[in-house]
């Protein structure tokens, strides 16, 4: 039987089925210590069993993005606050490549709060 994790991106339309696929592959290959989990409905990334990062899509754009938990922590101009209080978003246009060097300075930077 499939998980709800799986069928979150079974279900996911081209080409953002490609970037999240992407996206979590990137996540899961930065470091050892990061699991995934499905909660509230959407892919979550957890750093030694804290909340890490997750995967959504903006309701305007129905791009990908990554929510970045303790995004309030970093600065980097690819991170977005928005309305939110802790949490920053890293947005990706799945049409483009995805910056990977960005991200994983975002992703390690935030690895080190932990």
């Amino acid at each position: 039987m499939i998980s709800d994790l799986d069928l979150f991106y079974e279900r996911q339309d081209e080409p953002n089925k490609g970037c999240f696929l992407a996206l979590r592959s990137i996540i899961q290959n930065l470091d050892p210590n990061i699991t995934e989990a499905y909660k509230y409905k959407l892919p979550f990334f957890l750093y030694k069993n804290k909340m890490f990062c997750y995967l959504w899509k903006d309701k305007q754009t129905n791009f990908p993005y990554i929510g970045v938990v303790k995004g309030s922590e970093i600065d980097h101009p690819l991170l977005e606050q928005g309305s939110r209080k802790k949490m920053k978003v890293f947005s990706i246009n799945p049409n483009e490549d995805i910056p990977i060097e960005a991200l994983e300075y975002i992703l390690k930077s935030a690895i080190n709060l932990y």
